[in-house]
């Protein structure tokens, strides 16, 4: 699930550099079990047609394991772990309904760099590409470098030594490392004001800026600078709501922000020597602010390369009527989660936070100041007899966020195709990616939709199903599942939620609180924070499924060994007996009490 920006607090020694990978899955192995049945590792291993705890564990431990490397979208992890699924979809038979004939739907993300064979001169003399300078990649090709004058502009991020707005156009502007680390940079024309008007910069009618930073760096680094880790993509997420509030706008200030995003100014990274040369001198000392140098002229080739970092999952089950068959039942998931932060010990910010969940719980489920987080303690000898060593981990797994909920999918797939008579409507699988981000997957699959999307029945959303333990929240246990949104667009779809539990050998306990706003601290908005809510905006019924967030939620502790897999089976059986029951029965109307689009009367 997309996390609004929670502010979480980490129990755990500074560390410098990634932690190190740990062997893959099946090499690793203990039989030892944490205090919920689980354990540390599990190997890959053949399933089965019936969900049960055991393909889950299979199927989870492998997804969420470090060798995704987080899943995050726009890295190669957001590869892995797409590839993963559809060789699953293509093992079990389900046709493919991606692009052209494939498992997949790729979104516009690119690769954005600068090549070596970029080039600059001052009066004519070459400097050296990752010698001298290295340009820095943005978003766009930057605008042209010709025969611009070098001004020294001062300080980075000190406006105290800066030159003026004035003496800034045109030029080519060097700036000093801060040394205290920069303070926000000079590229600033794109970050907006409360009242909606684009923020200005001194330097923001500069052709380029250069910093002279370049010397820290090794050659290696230097060529990692446009090797990108990261694609990144122009295309939109969820629009932001219409009728949002927003102050006058300064049409002058927003249209020169609009030029200035098409073409930007150069970033520059100078060496010393470089940047002595620019300026006609020995050295750099004793430069001022305002000093003229040469002229430069330069020809920076940027390319942007597709990549495979970003991709839907898309997959049919046939539908076994003949005029039915044209419709589509669709389920999903996320296949993304948060890549890789910071490494801390995994165990210590696992204690803290569950320490800091039993608060929450003591606290009816409200925010908590730091005069209580400051009083957390954690017993870390007991922690050290398990572990003598701090485990340092620095990937977000995201076994429960959305492991739990794309794999649960993938295993709904795999029993329906088992199903000697498949239900009369066709099911379309649906992984997306980019939720985490901004639910960008599920947009551009609704907008870009590879089967007519008025041929879309319902929408199913599976987002965290793998925990709600009566220690994660209030009402949480065994039969727990929250159900959001499944009354709002359709009574239909959210009756027929209710009668396939009523036919479950043990009917789980459906909590409809999230329908309505709470005060729960980290749970504003549940309806709109998950793919669910682009099909509801296209008039699609929809019933999101959801156990609820836990202290290890966005932390590098969302480990499949923490998940509760009997509760896990038994939700991800109930949604495929529904999938099943909505591919038979009526079409869901039309006539629910809060439709995400309303109909349009026509007179």
């Amino acid at each position: 699930m997309r996390s609004f920006g929670f502010a979480r607090l980490s129990l755990a020694a500074s560390v410098c550099g990634l932690a190190t990978l740990p062997a893959p899955l099946a090499a690793q192995g203990t039989a030892k079990t944490n205090q919920y049945g689980n354990p540390a590792t599990v190997k890959p291993a053949p399933t089965k047609a019936a969900i049960d705890v055991r393909d889950l564990q299979i199927r989870l431990y492998q997804f969420a394991d470090d060798s995704m490397l987080g899943r995050q979208v726009g890295r190669v992890g957001n590869k892995k772990g797409t590839d993963m699924i559809a060789a699953e979809v293509k093992r079990l038979g389900l046709l493919p309904a991606g692009d052209n004939g494939t498992y997949f739907q790729t979104l516009p993300y690119r690769l954005r760099k600068f090549t070596d064979n970029s080039r600059m001169t001052v009066d004519g003399n070459p400097l050296e590409w990752n010698t001298d300078f290295v340009a820095m990649p943005g978003q766009r090709a930057p605008r042209s470098i010709a025969g611009a004058e070098v001004v020294f502009g001062g300080t980075q991020g000190d406006s105290t030594t800066q030159i003026s707005a004035a003496d800034a156009a045109g030029k080519f502007v060097v700036l000093r490392p801060n040394p205290n680390g920069a303070r926000g940079g000079p590229g600033q024309a794109f970050a907006v004001r409360g009242g909606g008007a684009p923020a200005r910069s001194r330097f923001d009618d500069a052709v380029a800026i250069a910093t002279i930073d370049l010397d820290a760096l090794t050659p290696t680094q230097r060529v990692a600078l446009n090797e990108p880790l990261v694609a990144t993509s122009s295309a939109p997420g969820r629009a932001a709501p219409t009728g949002a509030a927003r102050g006058p706008v300064d049409s002058i200030a927003l249209l020169k922000a609009q030029l200035a995003a098409l073409q930007p100014q150069s970033t520059i990274r100078l060496t010393r020597d470089a940047a002595a040369r620019l300026f006609k001198r020995r050295n750099i000392d004793g430069l001022s602010a305002g000093v003229k140098g040469g002229t430069v002229t330069a020809s920076l080739d940027f390319v942007e390369l597709p990549t495979e970092w970003a991709r839907n999952v898309v997959a049919v089950v046939p539908g076994s009527d003949p005029v039915l068959k044209h419709q589509y039942v669709a389920i999903g998931a996320h296949n993304d989660h948060v890549g890789i932060t910071a490494p801390v010990d995994k165990d210590s910010i696992r204690a803290f936070n569950i320490e800091k969940n039993k608060l929450l719980l003591a606290n009816n489920m409200q925010g908590l100041g730091p005069e209580i987080l400051t009083t957390i303690r954690v017993n870390m000898d007991s922690i050290r007899k398990v572990h003598p060593k701090a485990r340092l981990d620095s990937i977000n797994n995201g076994a429960d966020d959305d492991g739990s909920g794309s794999m649960g999918v993938l295993e709904i797939a795999e029993a329906m195709m088992a199903m000697p008579v498949k239900p009369k409507r066709s099911t379309i699988f649906i992984w997306h990616t980019g939720e985490e981000a901004g639910l960008i997957g599920s947009a551009f699959f609704v907008r870009n939709p590879t089967v007519p999307i008025d041929s879309v029945v319902a929408q199913l959303n599976v987002d965290m199903i793998g925990r709600g333990r009566a220690e994660d929240l209030p009402s949480g246990g065994p039969d727990y599942v929250g159900v959001v949104g499944s009354f709002f667009d359709s009574k239909d779809l959210g009756e027929t939620v209710k009668a396939v539990n009523t036919k479950q050998a043990k009917p789980l306990t459906l909590d409809y609180k999230f329908d309505e706003p709470i005060a729960w601290s980290g749970y504003n908005n549940i309806y709109g924070r998950s793919d669910h809510f682009n099909y509801a905006q296209q008039g699609v019924p929809i019933a999101f499924f959801f156990t609820g967030l836990h202290g290890d939620y966005h932390q590098r502790s969302d480990e499949p060994e923490f998940i509760d897999y009997p509760h896990y089976a038994k939700i991800a059986n109930y949604i495929k007996d529904l999938v099943v029951d909505v591919g038979n029965g009526p079409r869901p109307r039309l006539n629910g009490t809060k439709p995400a689009k309303p109909r349009v009367i026509v007179p």
